[in-house]
This record gives C-alpha cells, sequence and structure tokens, in this order.
C-alpha cells in the first residue's frame, strides 16, 4: 500500500472496513471477485515488480513443482491484468484486508479479527482449487451406479 502513490491509492482502497474475513470463506470452487482495486497495468515497473515479489512470497510455502505451476498460470493469466484491491485502515497495526487477483488466481489476505491481530490468507486458483471434496463427489457419482462402496 505505502508503494502506491496518493491517485493509486484511490483507486486501490475499495472500502474503508474491512469484511471480517476471507471473502472467498471455503467454498468449494470460487469465482473471479469483482474487478476493483489498481490495475497493474497502472503500476510502474518498480510497482509491479513489488506486486510480483508478494506473489512469489505466496508460492514459497508450495512444494516447488505447484509453485513454478501457478507462478506460471500468474504469467500466462498477464501480469498486466493483475489488480490489487484493499479494504479498511492503512495504518500500521489497524483491521485491514488485501488481495491480489488475476485472471486466473485469487490471493486474499484478512487481519480484521482481534484488532487486527488475527491472520488468515488463501491462495484460489480458478481452475485448479484444493477446495473440492473428491472423495465426496466420487461416492456422488457412483450413488447412482451399481458400484457399491
Amino acid at each position: 500500500m505505502y508503494a502506491l502513490s496518493e491517485s493509486q491509492r484511490r483507486v486501490a482502497i475499495v472500502d474503508s472496513r474491512t469484511y471480517g474475513d476471507i471473502v472467498t470463506r471455503n467454498a468449494e470452487r470460487v469465482e473471479p471477485l469483482a474487478d476493483t482495486g489498481v490495475l497493474a497495468a497502472q503500476l510502474d515497473s518498480n510497482q509491479r515488480a513489488q506486486v510480483m515479489k508478494l506473489i512469489e512470497v505466496y508460492t514459497r510455502t508450495f512444494q516447488e513443482g505447484l509453485a513454478k505451476a501457478r507462478l506460471a498460470r500468474v504469467r500466462d493469466g498477464g501480469i498486466e491484468k493483475i489488480r490489487f484491491a484493499w479494504a479498511g485502515s492503512t495504518e500500521r497495526g489497524q483491521p485491514h484486508y488485501c488481495r491480489i487477483q488475476g485472471p486466473l488466481f485469487l490471493i486474499e489476505y484478512d487481519a480484521s479479527q482481534d484488532g487486527g491481530n488475527h491472520i488468515h490468507t488463501v491462495w484460489r486458483d480458478f481452475a485448479g482449487d484444493f477446495g473440492r471434496d473428491l472423495l465426496r463427489a466420487h461416492y456422488q457419482a457412483a450413488a447412482g451406479t451399481s458400484h457399491r462402496h
């Protein structure tokens, strides 16, 4: 947030209050959220590099192959199409929420609970998320066949 100019901040800040938690909650599948926030195409090269560094922080928690695949999807969607959005306070230590969203992925970071001292964060992939319950889907699909479990 502090790397943005005043005019970019006015676009990036989408709400003066946080949402109280991750917007996508624990939904099995998610669709892209509203196209709000500042577009990476409107950022200078240093600011875009900062956005990519932040995205890479998330990929460092993934297994190496998955990290490479997720970064490839970020690039495939177009770095210039990534949006950065902020809700809540811009003062350090106060409740806030931010998201980085590209055409193929969404990162949400929420620090609104416990006075901004309790963080929830998630990476969602619009085509290959980990939120799906594959075993339940298998059982539901098999329920209409003669196959028994």
